[in-house]
């Protein structure tokens, strides 16, 4: 064996994994920081990765979990359909979760590859939500298509650039099919640069190490992650955990929609068998399943060591099993505008499923992602289209309560500033906090519920928004509460209208109507009758906790001043509601 073909020497290793992770770092940095649209800048709803000539990742920017494990299945999409025919200086562009492996028509990947000395070595990829891509709706995200022929702008994989020559008819296509061009064309362009630095990070690594010890040193750091991801896989007792969970269902009279997961763990492998989960559905929340393996791969993911290289590797010893036709493995012409509440939920059944095998390191439900609104019209003269992900909260754990102003962890992204919302868009945030009591109780209580008001500028204002965790609140876990019901509210005209988690139908509001949405609460952890009264009273101190729920929920007596707790009403209290029985909250374990 020659010392190019020897296992590389592990601090090297380490350096070249800190440099490919430096590399898709500095492609995030860069679309962050060029792009034009809020959902990408503020939001941070975008990836990037660098894949090596397999296009298998070998290094993921900080940016989207969900995102990041379906780049694999595009790029095998990609290399597949191209061939040979792949060459310096090509630039892809593609979109379609049936023509291209994508996950919906908002998400664009601009991918190039890297060339060294002539041979194919390596990919730098992005993908970015952009603000619209044309169909029914402003900003894309149509709960109520029926297939995705209605959805926008489908693009298989093309070349936007061959050979260093841009393709100038697609730049047009685009522009003459989306509502707002000068932001989706402008963020494509930052997505571009984002792949420029992505070669120039990958030339560097390669003129310093060589062709040869940068190849070897990619395959070992996939037999690593391999390796960790088994060890940790098998500290989790064998046997078939299974969870169902339910998205509250479509439109003005929603039939619950069902989720079901099994997990067999056998030794060092996992499968996660999706069999029980409703078929599609006639609206746009139906997951391709590229998305489904790389929500299954997040969560797994989560509960592994933060050091371990973000390879592909560690996906070798995940098993992925669902039927087609279903909710998470749709076919053709299936909607998936808004796939992205049914990848949340993917995530939740998965930790669901595995609590009672790691209770000390999974919290119990948060709110179920992120809820994400648009609003669009004209304004000044000219459209606009305004989206944005609004994060939330976690549940509980063992050792803490709930996280709050904080997004589900498979989508690390942002909620956009008010002072850029305000700004650039005919809208006035008017309320924007955590809501009191919303946490699930228990002895560590859940993350606060989150509470954002839009007031309308503007006259004829298009709204849209996807969100959930209505009818299904968030689940406590061993004896946990459940976190508090989202909410959405329209007033207009002095009358307060109730509207769907999911609506189906277009919402148009006038000049002064005011669009409130409340997020679920996080789910509690344990007896909340073991939660010290010290942590209630803090609580109440900090406006997390009325007076009366301390009571309530906690049976905690605190002083008419909220200044202390009263300890032997206190004891008395909880002694006769747990022999009564009385006040327990609902959970699930």
């Amino acid at each position: 064996m020659t010392d190019d073909a020897a296992a590389t020497d592990p601090l090297l290793l380490e350096i070249i994994r800190n440099g490919l992770d430096t590399v898709a770092d500095d492609m995030a940095l860069i679309l962050m920081r060029t792009a034009y649209s809020a959902i990408i800048r503020d939001s941070m709803d975008y990836s990037t990765a660098v894949c090596d000539a397999q296009g298998q990742i070998v290094g993921q920017g900080l940016t989207t979990p969900m995102h990041l494990g379906s780049f694999y299945d595009a790029m095998r999409h990609l290399i597949t359909q191209y061939g040979d025919d792949i060459h310096e200086g090509d630039l892809f562009i593609g979109n379609d979760p049936y023509l291209a492996s994508g996950q919906h028509l908002p998400d664009i990947y601009i991918i190039r590859p890297f060339f060294h000395d002539g041979v194919l070595e390596g990919w730098a990829t992005t993908i970015a939500h952009h603000v619209d891509v044309g169909g029914l709706v402003p900003g894309s995200n149509s709960i109520g298509a029926t297939e995705i022929f209605q959805e926008g702008l489908r693009l298989p994989f093309l070349k936007l650039a061959e050979r260093g020559i841009d393709n100038e008819a697609i730049w047009r296509i685009v522009e003459a099919n989306v509502r707002v061009p000068h932001l989706v064309l402008g963020d494509i362009r930052a997505q571009v640069s984002a792949t420029e630095a992505g070669l120039r990070g990958w030339a560097e690594l390669f003129g310093r190490y060589g062709a040869a010890r940068m190849r070897r040193a990619l395959d070992d750091l996939h037999d690593l992650a391999e390796r960790i991801a088994r060890f940790h896989i098998a500290a989790i007792p064998d046997g078939v955990y299974s969870f169902t969970d339910h998205i509250d269902g479509l439109g003005e009279d929603p039939e619950p929609i069902v989720l079901h997961v099994a997990l067999t763990v056998a030794g060092d492998e996992i499968t996660a068998d999706w069999a029980g989960t409703a078929a599609q559905v006639r609206g746009g929340i139906n997951a391709p399943l590229s998305f489904t393996k790389s929500n299954v791969y997040a969560a797994l993911r989560s509960i592994m060591p933060a050091g371990m290289p973000n390879c592909h590797g560690y996906t070798r010893p995940i098993t992925v099993r669902a039927p087609e036709g279903t909710l998470v493995n749709c076919t053709s012409p299936a909607p998936c505008g808004a796939r992205g509440i049914t990848g949340y939920r993917i995530v939740d059944c998965m930790f669901g499923a595995l609590a009672p095998a790691l209770p000390d390191r999974l919290t119990a439900d948060g709110a179920g992602g992120s809820t994400l609104p648009t609003f669009a019209g004209r304004h000044e003269g000219s459209p606009f289209v305004f989206s944005e992900c609004i994060m939330g909260t976690w549940g509980a754990s063992l050792e803490a309560d709930g996280q709050d102003g904080v997004p589900h962890m498979a989508s690390n992204q942002s909620n956009v500033p008010i002072e850029m919302i305000e700004v650039d868009y005919p809208l006035l945030i008017e309320n924007y906090g955590l809501v009191i009591d919303s946490g699930g109780v228990g002895r560590k209580r859940g993350g606060l519920a989150l509470r954002r008001e839009y007031r309308i500028l503007t006259d004829d204002c298009f709204l849209g928004v996807r969100s959930d965790k209505r009818r299904y609140r968030p689940h406590g876990l061993f004896g946990g509460g459940e976190g508090a019901p989202s909410t959405n509210v329209i007033e207009e005209a002095g009358v307060a209208t109730t509207v769907p988690t999911l609506p189906t139908k277009p919402i148009r509001l006038g000049r002064g109507a005011l669009f409130r949405h409340v997020m679920a609460g996080g789910g509690g952890y344990g007896d909340p009758f073991e939660r010290d009264p010290a942590e209630v009273l803090e609580d109440v101190l900090d406006g997390r906790v009325s007076v009366a729920a301390a009571r309530a929920d906690y049976g905690v007596v605190v002083s008419a001043d909220a200044g202390s707790v009263d300890r032997a009403s206190t004891e008395s209290l909880r002694r006769a509601r747990v022999s009564s029985g009385e006040g327990r909250p609902s959970a699930r374990s």
